[in-house]
């Protein structure tokens, strides 16, 4: 006879005692999802309209312009049509923008390792800001094409043939309108290369050891950093109204750079400039419209600006500056305090960068800013002084950002870890601040519209002057009021005597928006 082994009371089948239970919450569970979504979001969606179910899936109104955004998953999907702009993306893998419009075409993934920009006929792709393709037609081409794997390859093809270059670094190459000069060629870099920057060329050997340079009535020569030489005549030029504009002329010398250095700059003209130095025993500099005088540089200096009108004492500079006069007005004991103004600009910093403010006012803008420790607290508002409209920005590492725009157009994000330092980024906005934005308000006055979002739609609200809404917990608490009267839903079932409110229900009409 075969013997059953006998377990004791606390320890026969652990596995059904627990395991049974939860396979039946968790396929209860399943099931009420697929349920849900068969009954209420599928429907929705056959109709083109969709349910509040915020995170998981939400659709509303734009509060700031005209247009619709929807959101799925979180943070992790998007798609908005905001006026003539349609976009979409799933932050922070990539996302896109079109605006047929303005022809215009923004594409983003993992940015910034690679983007695609498209605006007209002008082009951009790049990765890792290494390899890249631009193009597009200018002025005088019908097309221009650049290809680069910087910085080993340049490469331009266009329909003038005069403009095309290939360039393979260091070994041969032929550049324009890049790097800061208008032509490049170089062969085995850098023991040759000539440069051009408008009428000046520079023949360069061992760069940057030997060099001669000509141009226009320009001629001079350096081995860098033994001794150097170089003079240009006095010479016009004439504009484009015909009038002879005359350009000054400079001899330049140094030897043993820096220890001696002599120029005179600006010959032929009402402010001609004579420069001598030995750094950094002294520098001089004298001429009709400043003065400079340094002994030891940096450590003693003295300048006399006759043009701005002020007298400025360095000791040394920029540690501790005064300066007074019309044109500046400043004191600074740097990292302690400073204080510098003019007639349009204002500066100050105490305990830097503990405290630092500063003020432009040129009408019709006043400009100001204040920051805390760089861009832990930034605070910026700039003033239009004649229309009295005001734009302000304040950002708070990382806890938040605010903005608000000239039309009163307010937006406040509660998380912003990079926002401050890239205040101005489209593709930091559309790629990254939907991950940590866990709290978003927006305002139009103008509009009289307003609405409020925490945990991306967990709970969402919604007002306009013909209604307000207001959305909880994946849409299981819906209130919406308006004209027709109120609707309540709990858990999906409408409740009260009005008229029902489904979750697939349009929203109702946002009031129009003042031109």
């Amino acid at each position: 006879m075969r013997r059953t082994r006998q377990l004791a009371p606390g320890l026969q089948k652990p596995q059904s005692v627990w395991f049974a239970p939860s396979c039946t919450r968790g396929s209860l569970c399943l099931a009420l999802f697929c349920l849900g979504w068969a009954v209420i979001i599928a429907p929705a969606a056959a109709r083109g309209s969709f349910p509040d179910a915020g995170p998981l899936f939400d659709d509303f109104s734009l509060t700031l312009a005209s247009g619709h955004r929807t959101e799925a998953a979180g943070p992790f999907f998007f798609s908005e049509q905001k006026e003539t702009q349609q976009s979409w993306g799933i932050p922070p893998l990539f996302s896109s923008t079109r605006d047929p419009a303005m022809e215009s075409t923004e594409f983003d993934f993992l940015y910034p390792v690679m983007t695609y920009d498209r605006y007209g006929d002008q082009y951009r792709w790049q990765l890792f800001q290494v390899l890249s393709f631009a193009g597009g037609p200018t002025q005088r081409e019908t097309a221009r094409d650049r290809f680069t794997i910087f910085p080993l390859y340049f490469q331009q093809r266009s329909t003038e043939p005069s403009q095309n270059y290939t360039a393979v670094v260091p070994f041969y190459g032929h550049l324009k309108n890049r790097l800061f000069r208008d032509e490049i060629f170089f062969v085995m870099w850098p023991l040759y290369s000539q440069t051009r920057k408008r009428d000046v060329v520079t023949d360069n050997y061992l760069v940057p050891i030997f060099s001669l340079r000509h141009g226009d009535g320009l001629r001079g020569w350096q081995v860098w950093p033994l001794v150097g030489n170089e003079h240009k005549d006095v010479t016009t030029q004439t504009n484009g109204f015909n009038d002879v504009k005359t350009i000054g002329g400079h001899d330049s010398f140094f030897a043993l750079w820096p220890l001696f250095l002599n120029d005179r700059a600006e010959i032929g003209t009402t402010n001609a400039a004579w420069l001598q130095a030995s750094l950094p025993a002294y520098s001089l500099l004298r001429s009709p419209e400043r003065d400079s005088t340094t002994v030891i540089w940096p450590f003693f200096n003295h300048v006399v600006d006759r043009e701005k009108k002020y007298r400025e004492w360095d000791v040394p500079w920029p540690l501790i500056v005064f300066a007074r006069g019309e044109g500046k007005h400043t004191t600074r004991v740097w990292p302690f305090y400073s204080q510098a103004h003019n007639a349009t600009q204002e500066s100050e910093f105490y305990l830097w960068p503990i405290y630092k403010y500063n003020r432009e006012h040129s009408a019709p803008l006043d400009r100001r800013r204040a920051r805390i420790c760089f861009f832990l607290y930034s605070d910026l508002r700039e003033k239009n002084t004649e229309t009295e409209a005001v734009h302000r920005r304040v950002d708070f590492l990382p806890f938040y950002t605010f903005r608000r725009d000239l039309n009163g157009n307010s937006r406040l994000q509660v998380l912003a870890p990079l926002e401050p330092f890239l205040p101005a980024n489209k593709s930091v906005e559309r790629n990254y601040s939907p991950l940590w934005s866990v709290w978003r308000s927006e305002k139009n006055p103008r509009a009289g519209a307003t609405s409020q979002s925490l945990l991306w739609n967990l709970y969402r609200r919604e007002a306009t002057p013909a209604a307000k809404k207001c959305s909880l917990l994946f849409g299981l608490f819906q209130y919406q009021s308006s004209l027709e009267g109120n609707r309540l839903r709990l858990f999906y079932i409408p409740l009260g005597g009005a008229k029902p409110f489904a979750p697939g229900d349009a929203h109702p009409a946002p009031a129009k928006t003042e031109q």
